[in-house]
C-alpha cells in the first residue's frame, strides 16, 4: 500500500489534521524516551558508576530530588515559554528547541560520574520539556476548531500517553539485557543503551516535527495579543476566571491520582500483594486514559465541554477515597481504573474548554495554566503521600478526596459551557 494512501486512511480515522496527528507520533517518541528514564535513573544512581557528594543525602532522597526536580522547573517554566511562543508567534521552534535540549541531555547522561550531574542534567531536561508542552498544546489547539477540538486533544494525548505507558516497561527490559556488544567488539552497558535509546527518540521526534509541522498563519499574525493571566472573573458572572477554575482543577486531580505512586510498599503490605499487582495497578489508570481521551474529547465536541468535566472531577471523588478502604488487589486495581475514567472525563474536555476561551495569539499563555497546575500535582501527589503515609494507610486518600471535591465544587459553580450549540446527553435505556 502507498505511503500516501496509508497516511489518508490513518488521518481518516482518527479525523484530526495530518499536523496534530504527526505532533501527536511526535509527541509519543520523545514521551517514550522521557520515561525512559524514570526507572532508568534510580537503577543508575545505586550503581557504581555514580559517586561523589550526597550533601548528606540519603540515595533514596537523592532519587527523589532527581525526578521531582524535573517536575518542579518543567511546570514552572511552562507559563514563561507559553508566554513567549504567543509573543514571537513561533509554535514549531519552540518545541524544536525543547526536543533538541532533550535530545543532548538524554545523552550527556552517558558521561555522568556524579549525583551533581545527574542533578544538574535532569534540571535541564526539566527545562527542555518546558519549551514543548504548551507550544505543542497550543499549536493542536489553533489547528483545530470549536466542532473538532475536543477530537483533537483526544488524539494528542492518546499517543502522548501510549509514549509515556510504553517507555518503563522497555526500560527495565534495555537495561538487564546488558551488557551489548556491537559489530566491532566494542561493548555497551544496560544503561548507556538505555539512554542511547531515550537520545535516538527525542532525535526521531525533532525530525518528525521539522518534517511534517509548520506553524498557521494565524499564529504569526496573531502574535504579541494580550497574554496576562486573570485570576478573577471580569465579566463579574463568577469569582473566578473559569481558565484559572480549570487550572486548580486539573492541579487537585493530579495531585489525587499521584497519590498512588510513592506508597508501594505500604499498598502491598496491606492488600499482601506483590510487585506485579502494584504495576498493574499503576497501569490501570495510564490504560483508561488511552482507551478513553479521544472517544471522550470527540464526545465533549458533541454534547458539550462542562459534563464531561463536572462529571469526571466528581467521579474521581469516590475512586480516590476507595483507594485507601479497598480489601483486596482486585478492588484497588478497579478504583485505580476508575480513577482514570475520571481524568480521561477532565483533561481533554478541559483543555478544549480553555482553548475555547483563547483569544487568538494566546493559545501558549492560556493553556500553559493547564498543563503547569497539572505538572505541579504530580509533583506534589506523592509528597503528599509520603508525609501523610505515617497517620495511617486511608490518609493520603482521605486528603486526596478532599481536594477532588473542591475541585468539583469550583468547577461546577465557575466554568459554564463554551460550545453555543450541544446534543442532549444520551440516557442509558433511552430509546
Amino acid at each position: 500500500m502507498p505511503v500516501r494512501t496509508l497516511l489518508e486512511r490513518v488521518l481518516a480515522l482518527f479525523a484530526v489534521d495530518r499536523r496534530v496527528l504527526a505532533l501527536a507520533f511526535a509527541r509519543m517518541a520523545d514521551g517514550i524516551g522521557n520515561s525512559f528514564l524514570i526507572v532508568v535513573i534510580p537503577l543508575y544512581v545505586g550503581s557504581d558508576i555514580i559517586g561523589g557528594a550526597t550533601f548528606g543525602l540519603e540515595e533514596a532522597m537523592i532519587i527523589g530530588v532527581i525526578l521531582s526536580l524535573f517536575g518542579f522547573l518543567n511546570s514552572s517554566f511552562q507559563p514563561l515559554t507559553g508566554r513567549l511562543s504567543d509573543r514571537f508567534g513561533q509554535r514549531r521552534r519552540f518545541i524544536l528547541i525543547g526536543l533538541a535540549g532533550l535530545a543532548v541531555t538524554n545523552l550527556t547522561y552517558v558521561f555522568a560520574e556524579t549525583y551533581t550531574h545527574l542533578v544538574v542534567i535532569r534540571g535541564l531536561q526539566g527545562i527542555s520539556v518546558a519549551f514543548i508542552i504548551p507550544a505543542s498544546v497550543a499549536l493542536v489547539n489553533e489547528l483545530a476548531t470549536t466542532g473538532n477540538r475536543g477530537g483533537n486533544m483526544g488524539v494528542y494525548n492518546t499517543f502522548r500517553l501510549i509514549g509515556f505507558g510504553a517507555g518503563p516497561v522497555a526500560a527495565g527490559a534495555v537495561v538487564n539485557l546488558g551488557p551489548y556488544t556491537l559489530p566491532g567488539g566494542a561493548t555497551v552497558t544496560g544503561y548507556d543503551a538505555a539512554f542511547y535509546v531515550a537520545t535516538a527518540a527525542a532525535t526521531l521526534s525533532y525530525l518528525l516535527v521539522t518534517v511534517l509541522i509548520t506553524d498557521p498563519e494565524s499564529t504569526r499574525a496573531n502574535a504579541g495579543a494580550d497574554l496576562s493571566i486573570d485570576v478573577f472573573d471580569r465579566s463579574g458572572s463568577n469569582l473566578f476566571d473559569p481558565i484559572f477554575t480549570l487550572g486548580v482543577a486539573s492541579l487537585f486531580m493530579a495531585t489525587a491520582i499521584a497519590l498512588f505512586a510513592t506508597i508501594q510498599p505500604q499498598v502491598n503490605e496491606r492488600l499482601g500483594q506483590g510487585a506485579t499487582w502494584f504495576g498493574l495497578q499503576f497501569a490501570g489508570f495510564v490504560v483508561a486514559q488511552i482507551l478513553l481521551q479521544t472517544p471522550i474529547g470527540r464526545a465533549c465536541d458533541r454534547y458539550g465541554r462542562r459534563p464531561f468535566i463536572v462529571g469526571g472531577m466528581v467521579l474521581l471523588i469516590p475512586s480516590t477515597l476507595a483507594q485507601g478502604f479497598v480489601p483486596t488487589s482486585e478492588t484497588m486495581f478497579l478504583a485505580r481504573l476508575v480513577q482514570g475514567v475520571a481524568g480521561a472525563m477532565v483533561f481533554a474536555p478541559s483543555l478544549a474548554l480553555a482553548g475555547d476561551l483563547a483569544g487568538e495569539g494566546e493559545s501558549g499563555s492560556k493553556l500553559s495554566v493547564l498543563t503547569m497546575a497539572f505538572g505541579f500535582g504530580i509533583a506534589i501527589g506523592p509528597l503528599s503521600s509520603g508525609a501523610l503515609i505515617g497517620y495511617g494507610f486511608a490518609v493520603p486518600f482521605l486528603f486526596g478526596t478532599v481536594v477532588a471535591a473542591v475541585g468539583a465544587i469550583l468547577v461546577y459553580t465557575q466554568v459554564e459551557e463554551t460550545l453555543e450549540t450541544t446534543a442532549p446527553v444520551p440516557v442509558v435505556g433511552d430509546d
